[in-house]
């Protein structure tokens, strides 16, 4: 019997290994022309490259959309979400070359906000989720609320992306645990520094003397990624705010990808 289960697990593993080979294999569609004008309206990132990292973008939105499966839940999926869920998933990654989500099969999308039980329909107070890294049943997909998608880009002053929030988790979670200390994207002597500036700046959040949003005061996972939220949605500014978070962060989105 326990050679039965172990085989089942192993050919799904197999399954799921040869479908991901296997989109990496297709060719990505060609990139939609009209979709240029979006991009330089919505998505700052993108607006600031130049002419040919510009291309490149449109080429790396285009192999996610190959890649990873989108999926709405109770709803049509429009072009305008897979464009920013694209973009999303290419702003942290832009800087690291031929690279791969490949701990993500599917981006599910729900009309709105959602609970636990992922039900996102009556009271608005008891649906507080966003977005959120899957585990358990979930595993290898990351839900998203679709207005809270058309909302990190829609407002160019409120510092945070709930979508980018969301993928820098999935980049956290490379080495194995979401748990703020990016271990895959930082170099190893920048570890220790890292940590004393987030508890520091933590401190000051949760003490009202910091501009950066309330929730990344509550533990380091989320200060990883409110922080990264923040660093690529108003660069300028939280480069004069924070200086010393920024270098760190731009160690971490800046250069490749450490093995």
């Amino acid at each position: 019997m326990l050679f039965m289960i172990l085989l089942a697990i192993f050919l799904i593993i197999l399954m799921v290994v040869g479908f991901v080979a296997l989109s990496r294999k297709r060719t990505p569609k060609p990139f939609p022309t009209h979709w240029k004008e979006h991009l330089e309206k919505e998505v700052l990132f993108y607006r600031n490259l130049t002419a040919p990292d510009k291309v490149i973008f449109q080429k790396r939105m285009m192999a996610f959309l190959t890649e990873i499966h989108l999926e709405a839940v109770g709803f049509e999926l429009s072009e305008r979400d897979k464009r920013l869920v694209a973009a999303s998933a290419v702003i942290p990654i832009f800087n690291f070359g031929d690279w791969h989500y490949n701990n993500l099969s599917t981006v599910l999308i729900y009309p709105d906000h959602f609970n636990s039980d992922l039900e996102y329909t009556g009271d608005l107070k008891d649906r507080r989720i966003a977005g959120m890294v899957g585990t358990g049943r979930f595993e290898s997909q990351l839900l998203l609320s679709r207005k809270a998608l058309h909302h990190g880009f829609s407002n160019a002053t409120d510092k945070g992306n709930t979508a980018i929030h969301e993928f820098v988790h999935l980049l956290d979670k490379m080495d194995g645990d979401i748990d703020g200390i990016p271990e895959r994207l930082l170099e190893h002597q920048y570890i220790t520094p890292w940590l004393k500036l987030m508890h520091k700046e933590m401190e000051a959040i949760n003490s009202d003397a910091s501009d950066i949003r309330k929730y990344g005061g509550t533990s380091p996972t989320e200060f990883f990624a409110v922080a990264s939220e923040y660093f690529f949605e108003r660069p300028d500014l939280f480069k004069r705010k924070h200086p010393e978070i920024y270098e760190m962060l731009l160690r971490c989105f800046e250069r490749p990808q450490r093995a």
